[in-house]
């Protein structure tokens, strides 16, 4: 049950792309609880870049979860997925009952304030189902989410809240690129669990 009137159905991207929030699927408490959980056991790392050749350790830090070690690579870093936690099996089935796909592997992120977010960047990694489906689950504090059209540079901005579901599937990577701006306004840390279907096992569940 939608615990905010938020139109699930509608497409936020006006053209050339599929995304739909969800807004808080999960009540206050539990989503309070989920991130005092993910805070302490998940096994958080500074993430890593290779920029013009140069390793840059970000402020920033993640996890990669899934169903066996995947490896993922993104910024020229390999990383190699550690096995699901209770917790993270959990958040998953609640994302895969929305989307109707199983998902085999979850990204997340840690931001401890506003000063740290994401720069334009599309998920197209050669590792991913091409046109696949990706549940972002957000936990903690409030931030914007921004889409920017590849080509004509349109933008679209979604506030994501705790316990909040958005889903980005069909050709949205293809044309749309996507950010977590940086923000003053922000002091509290949020924590965002991108759930993924890498191409060795993808099920798409019956409706």
């Amino acid at each position: 049950m939608e615990l905010f009137a938020i139109d699930s159905q509608q497409n936020r991207l006006p053209y050339d792309g599929c995304v739909h929030y969800y807004g808080p699927i999960i009540g206050p408490q539990i989503a309070t609880s989920y991130y005092d959980i993910l805070m302490s056991q998940i096994d958080w790392k500074n993430d890593e870049a290779i920029i013009f050749g140069k390793r840059i350790i970000t402020k920033r830090k993640v996890a990669w979860y899934g169903d066996s070690s995947y490896p993922y690579t993104y910024s020229k870093v390999t990383k190699h997925a550690l096995l699901w936690t209770p917790t993270l099996k959990a958040i998953k089935a609640l994302a895969e009952e929305k989307a109707k796909v199983k998902f085999n592997s979850c990204l997340l992120n840690l931001y401890h304030t506003g000063s740290e977010g994401m720069a334009w960047h599309s998920d197209g990694e050669k590792e991913l189902v091409k046109h696949g489906v990706i549940a972002s689950m957000s936990f903690g504090a409030e931030r914007k989410f921004a889409f920017k059209h590849i080509r004509t540079k349109e933008t679209v901005s979604i506030l994501l809240q705790s316990g909040s579901l958005l889903i980005m599937q069909d050709q949205t990577q293809d044309h749309w690129q996507h950010r977590l701006p940086l923000t003053k306004k922000v002091t509290m840390p949020r924590i965002n669990l991108t759930f993924r279907q890498m191409r060795t096992h993808t099920t798409v569940l019956n409706t």
